[in-house]
């Protein structure tokens, strides 16, 4: 019997999403012939056993600089070592940055690399979500459905998750949404947009309006979720409307089967319909149902209301949960101009507030041995202070923090020269650091799929599971 890896699930006649891929897999990818298809299945191999049933990926857009917040180098040059003064942690003999001094407390608990490098200088998360690293602007810098999938969509396609609440959500917008552009990195890519996120919506409020790029104006509010709004107009009636329209939907793909358009339409009007009817998804955004003394815990921004978002999809079942700081007013770490203002008045301690509030909550409510907290963003930031008092780009060198879903606590992985330039040992690649995340979820790292041409594409590119960070 033909068998496509996958967990399976049951869906409402009874038969499994595994049974459903078995059938509609010719389709997924694009042409994909029955021989082929044979071939790839026959190559992957067994499943790892999942330590984590959840990610909670802080991606940190701009490209946030390792040497102002987890690689400190006090003996540096001036014009290297910045503004900011290491302080110790729970961690003996590891220092990071004074502005993070809950984090700082949290370092026996997690796992920090600090040599993370690669050559893919842009600022969208294109490198993080999906390992692929030898993109350009040019051809990189936007969406396009040639893309290559990310984790989250590539989770989706392995039949993780829940079919009541989002499997994949993306906070508080889509990358780039507050320049109005799509940035490559969140969405399916190849697989097809069945695979992409649900994406929140984010209008946020501000207390005046930004001087300039590097005004870091905290955004107020919280994400929404469109699917999810009342709908006061929205009949019993008109309900069972939509169910029959769908039945039709349903009836009109059997008998084009060989229409994708078709069977994407059928997909997300499915999903559509159960995220707005599931009483599991719709109780998850609702985050006035949260003690106001647990609101302030994780604090008032745009981006805590999205970490306590995370931690209630979490509870909900939600696999993937991605939290880019990106909005009208500050959070972005493209800090060319005003690197240390932006950190010290607004990023780093909202960062410290929001995750450790995130990691402590996931704790108390024994949920983080089973959740894998990540905090990266695309790129670390230049060794020397330019004339801005900035940092520019430096993909050469970053970090990665991790903590429960398996890594390790206590552990820093790798060490970097005398100016945070470049990794002495251990060098790590967003490859190798996706390859982990799929480890630690259960989905084969080693996992092939076609792209719309029916290449094999490795789902972390190459990249391999940093074992030695695996608790």
């Amino acid at each position: 019997m033909l068998s496509v890896p996958g967990r399976a699930r049951k869906v409402c006649d009874g038969s499994t999403r595994r049974d459903m891929l078995r059938v509609g897999a010719l389709s997924l990818f694009g042409g994909l012939s029955l021989p082929r298809l044979l071939a790839a299945v026959e190559q992957q191999p067994r499943r790892p056993v999942p330590r984590a049933q959840s990610v909670v990926l802080f991606n940190l857009f701009g490209g946030p600089s390792h040497l102002d917040m987890f690689d400190l180098k006090p003996s540096a040059p001036e014009e290297v070592r910045g503004e900011f003064q290491p302080i110790g942690t729970s961690l003996p003999g590891v220092q990071i940055c004074e502005h993070l001094p809950k984090l700082a407390r949290w370092m026996n608990r997690a796992t920090l690399i600090r040599t993370v490098s690669h050559g893919y200088n842009s600022h969208n998360p294109y490198a993080l979500m999906t390992g692929f690293t030898m993109g350009n602007d040019r051809e990189n810098y936007f969406s396009k459905p040639t893309d290559h999938p990310s984790m989250g969509s590539v989770c989706q396609y392995m039949g993780l998750g829940r079919d009541d609440v989002p499997p994949y959500v993306c906070m508080p917008a889509h990358p780039g949404y507050s320049q109005a552009l799509r940035r490559a990195g969140p969405y399916g890519g190849y697989l097809g947009e069945r695979y992409d996120p649900l994406i929140t919506r984010a209008e946020p409020k501000l207390e005046r309006d930004p001087a300039n790029f590097y005004d870091p104006v905290p955004p107020m509010g919280e994400p929404t979720m469109p699917i999810l709004e009342p709908q006061p107009e929205l009949t019993v009636d008109r309900m069972a409307l939509r169910r029959n329209l769908l039945a039709e939907v349903g009836s009109q793909f059997a008998r084009a089967q060989q229409s994708p358009a078709v069977g994407v339409m059928n997909e997300y009007q499915r999903r559509a319909f159960t995220l707005l009817t599931s009483d599991r998804a719709r109780a998850a955004f609702d985050l006035a149902s949260e003690p106001a003394a647990v609101r302030d815990r994780y604090g008032r921004t745009l981006y805590g209301s999205c970490a306590l978002l995370a931690r209630r999809l979490v509870e909900a079942g939600a696999t993937f949960i991605t939290l880019t700081t990106e909005s009208k007013g500050g959070g972005h770490w493209d800090t060319h101009q005003n690197n240390f203002g932006v950190l010290r008045d607004f990023n780093l301690p909202n960062l410290d507030q929001m995750m450790t509030a995130l990691l402590d909550d996931l704790e108390a409510r024994g949920l983080l041995d089973t959740t894998l907290v990540v905090a990266m963003g695309d790129m670390g930031r230049a060794p020397k202070v330019n004339r801005y008092a900035g940092r520019d780009h430096w993909p050469q060198c970053g970090f990665c923090f991790m903590a429960g879903g398996g890594v390790k606590s206590g552990f820093v992985l790798g060490a970097t020269d005398r100016t945070a330039s470049y990794p002495t040992s251990d060098l790590v690649t967003p490859g190798d650091i996706v390859a982990t995340i799929y480890q630690l979820l259960g989905v084969d790292p080693e996992l092939v799929v076609h792209d719309l041409t029916n290449r094999p594409i490795h789902v972390a590119h190459g990249g391999h599971t940093i074992r030695d960070v695996l608790a």
